[in-house]
């Protein structure tokens, strides 16, 4: 009797200690709007990666690439909400959430990845990243989408006259359109799950992306020409909510920030993979490729709009970027 007894609290006490160990794996998702192989899904993989194992397996990630929980736009909200938990997303719509963001948006102010990256990891950046807890985000790091090109339908673009009144695809984000509507086109807002469609369907004449998208999106498919403009750097932000940081222990917290770190690095080295190797895969598969444009042409053009930048947000403050080194 005593041994069936003891048999019994040993079950119990086993299936007590499986219940605990089941109760303790916590599901993280994360979202992002282009392919799980794509540069996001690479620098999403890295953060999950490094998250359960510096947790132990006590936090998982769920991955939904391909727009699959809706737009970034739509994901920003929904992790300010607490019903995501963490969004890989380009900075197109963050301004319209943390206002400061809006900066780094400007055309034409990165002259390279150099340069950009060193203003994101460096003073400038990362006081920026203190500006999204008071809008019911944590942004745990800089990750990166890349310099941004033009593609379209109907001719190259080598300077601002042959974007003169192309619908071109663009972002929620009056940084972007105020530059752009200067160089003559017409931007046109839309969501990224819809870009594909309003492209084969000649909604828009043409769109604007990094080289890493635009091979992650097929847009070879549905875009006759591509011109090699890099007339805005792209960063791009892993964000979290504050009901999932607030949930976790200093130890752990650490484990999060230190997986951005890593998400960074997988995720900018990627780009620089897609950006070496890009081009002529997008020519093999059928892209007509200007990679000589006129930039200065673009930046002259800008100049009456750098005017308003420079009342928006300091003319200082894009000094201070722009003396980078």
């Amino acid at each position: 009797m005593k041994l069936k007894t003891l048999a019994l609290l040993m079950a119990t006490a086993g299936l007590s200690a499986l219940s605990v160990s089941v109760q303790a794996q916590t599901v993280i998702k994360i979202g992002y709007a282009v392919a799980a192989t794509s540069h996001y899904g690479v620098g999403s993989t890295a953060f999950c990666d490094e998250v359960e194992k510096g947790t132990q397996g006590r936090y998982k990630c769920q991955q939904f690439p391909n727009s699959s929980l809706g737009g970034e736009r739509e994901m920003i909200e929904a992790v300010q909400l607490g019903t995501l938990d963490v969004v890989n997303t380009s900075t197109g719509p963050v301004g319209n959430f943390v206002p400061e963001v809006k900066i780094v948006d400007i055309p034409f102010l990165f002259r390279d990845y150099d340069h950009a990256r060193k203003v994101m990891d460096g003073p400038i950046g990362q006081d920026i990243l203190t500006k999204f807890p008071a809008k019911g985000l944590v942004a745990l790091s800089w990750v990166e989408n890349g310099f941004r090109h033009m593609t379209n339908s109907k001719h190259p673009i080598v300077k601002p006259g042959d974007a003169a009144g192309l619908k071109m695809r663009t972002m929620e984000n009056k940084v972007h359109m105020d530059g752009y509507r200067a160089f003559g086109i017409l931007p046109t807002p839309m969501a990224f799950p819809e870009v594909f469609g309003a492209l084969q369907q000649g909604t828009v004449d043409g769109q604007e992306n990094p080289i890493p998208v635009i091979l992650a999106s097929k847009f070879a498919q549905v875009q006759k020409y591509l011109s090699l403009t890099g007339h805005v750097y792209s960063p791009a932000l892993l964000i979290t909510s504050p009901r999932l940081m607030n949930k976790l222990t200093d130890a752990d917290k650490k484990v999060f920030y230190e997986a951005a770190k890593k998400a960074t690095v997988a995720q900018r080295k990627k780009v620089n993979d897609d950006e070496a190797t890009g081009i002529a895969q997008l020519e093999k598969d059928g892209m007509s490729v200007v990679t000589k444009v006129d930039g200065q042409a673009f930046r002259d053009a800008l100049k009456p709009v750098y005017a308003s930048y420079a009342k928006d947000f300091g003319a200082e403050n894009i000094k201070k970027i722009q003396d980078v080194k």
